[in-house]
């Protein structure tokens, strides 16, 4: 099967809301995912979507092991994927979602490079705010490996931004923590360091491998920079709290 036959079979899982099945059998290894996930991009494009930043997962160590594989992945986030604090969610909006709660940098200028340091990354950003990303799989049951979360735009949903913006602090971001509440009750908790030892290390593994690609994280980007701790499911009328302490609180509701 062709990188466009299978760009198009997620396609219409996004259309149709009907998960697919998964698609490593067709493709094989990096290049090929990042080539079908070329080519749903091309197709928003084309459509009239409008890029805002990136995401960035498999910042876990357990994850990528669970995946076999020894490094993250990135998708890209287009302005209609990005809510504001307590956000309302529709109950087609994300196929098969779940919740994480991140940091998002907000860039002041271009970042580009194959061995950016954390501190160039800070210096770059224009400030960071506590976040939540709805993952979603166009794959069935989340039944996924690296071949199909790369090709699915890297899993990616919706994102709520917090409300409170701070500019930041390189060691701080590591000792975020955050406790994740579904209807009032604790079901996860992390903290920054989670996100390959800080959340900057991410965004620079993110800008440098953008640069290998012959691209670039731009000023104005919004970059999710990681899983702080587990994804956890959510249904129809749920309600997630997600509370960084200091650093702000972050809500939202799916809509029956």
């Amino acid at each position: 099967m062709t990188t466009t036959e299978v760009a198009n079979r997620i396609l219409k899982a996004y259309e149709t809301g009907v998960p697919i099945a998964p698609v490593r059998s067709e493709i094989s290894g990096l290049e090929a995912a990042y080539a079908v996930q070329r080519a749903t991009y091309d197709a928003w494009i084309k459509a009239g979507r409008k890029p805002a930043g990136h995401k960035i997962g498999l910042t876990s160590k357990a994850v990528q092991e669970q995946l076999g594989v020894h490094e993250p992945d990135y998708g890209t986030l287009f302005s209609d994927m990005i809510l504001e604090n307590d956000a309302h969610i529709g109950s087609r909006a994300v196929l098969q979602p779940r919740v994480e709660p991140e940091v998002a940098f907000v860039l002041k200028a271009d970042l580009a490079g194959e061995n950016l340091t954390a501190e160039e990354v800070i210096a770059a950003t224009d400030y960071v705010v506590p976040a939540v990303e709805v993952c979603g799989s166009r794959v069935k049951g989340w039944d996924i490996r690296f071949e199909d979360t790369v090709a699915d735009n890297a899993s990616s949903g919706l994102v709520v931004l917090g409300s409170q913006k701070w500019k930041p602090v390189l060691p701080k971001l590591a000792d975020v923590a955050v406790r994740v509440r579904l209807n009032g009750a604790d079901c996860a908790e992390g903290r920054g360091a989670a996100c390959l030892g800080n959340p900057a290390n991410a965004v620079a593994w993110l800008a440098g491998a953008l640069t290998r690609l012959g691209d670039r994280l731009r000023a104005g980007d919004v970059v999710m920079s990681g899983a702080m701790a587990k994804m956890v499911p959510a249904e129809a009328g749920s309600r997630f709290a997600a509370d960084f302490g200091a650093f702000g609180m972050v809500t939202l509701q799916f809509d029956r």
